[in-house]
């Protein structure tokens, strides 16, 4: 298969579960990355930020026209996430590529197991405001590193941040994840030089492309399907992923 056709298949991948999930575009664009199209892991976590940044502003777009997002508690938990994501971007590039490969398995494991549990019976948005403030800047603390370090943007913890710190429901969170995911992506990406030098933009274009566009695809799917199949389909795609990375890093 073409380096094309599989870039255009992975993004669509990609998009598709950003826009479902209001995550899962950065952890499953890495491994098709490396996996799929030969870039390392540095080069995948910085390209994955790039497409990233674009799918999820689009898919956070067609969440907003329909009053899913709650800016408030978005912007709360991005703000938070700014400077950790700016100094993880910065020390990246100095991680050994196998513990860089480690690290995104253990944490996509773990993300992966946690959202196996049931769904929570959260309060309607409007009780984030209830939610202690240090909670909540120290889970967007921690998005915000995993996303400078790890080129995802976050939202595979994100959701489970919102709906566990902030009491969102899941498609509250799934969209508001969106808002996240975008500020996250875009810091990160601007603490590692902005990018455009040594992106093959051959492969990237058409990846980021097929994602944007499967990102509104994506949106129509999530509305439909039950907030249980969405935890269930989010967890399981988490830790097929995480199993791939695990295995890889130790051989």
């Amino acid at each position: 298969m073409s380096e094309l056709i599989l870039a255009l298949l992975a993004g669509g991948t990609v998009g598709i579960t950003l826009g479902a999930l209001g995550a899962g575009g950065g952890i499953i664009a890495v491994p098709a990355l490396v996996y799929l199209l030969g870039f390392t892991p540095a080069e995948a976590t910085t390209a994955s930020l790039l497409i990233v940044s674009v799918t999820s502003l689009t898919a956070l777009y067609a969440h907003a026209r329909t009053g899913a997002v709650q800016w408030r508690g978005g912007l709360l938990l991005a703000a938070a996430g700014v400077l950790p994501a700016a100094l993880a971007g910065v020390l990246a590039a100095r991680v050994p590529a196998a513990l860089l490969t480690a690290a995104f398995g253990l944490v996509a494991g773990l993300a992966g197991l946690r959202m196996l549990r049931p769904v929570p019976q959260a309060a309607p948005p409007t009780a984030a405001t209830a939610v202690q403030p240090v909670k909540v800047v120290s889970a967007g603390a921690g998005l915000g590193a995993l996303t400078g370090l790890l080129g995802v943007g976050g939202g595979f913890l994100a959701v489970p941040a919102l709906t566990g710190v902030l009491a969102f429901r899941i498609r509250a969170a799934v969209a508001t994840s969106l808002l996240v995911v975008s500020v996250n992506a875009l810091v990160a990406l601007a603490a590692r030089g902005g990018t455009a030098t040594g992106v093959d933009w051959a492969v990237v274009g058409p990846f980021a492309a097929a994602a944007v566009l499967g990102a509104w695809d994506g949106k129509r799917l999530g509305a439909k399907l039950p907030e249980a199949v969405l935890h269930r389909v989010f967890a399981g795609v988490l830790l097929a992923v995480a199993l791939l990375m695990l295995v890889d890093a130790v051989r």
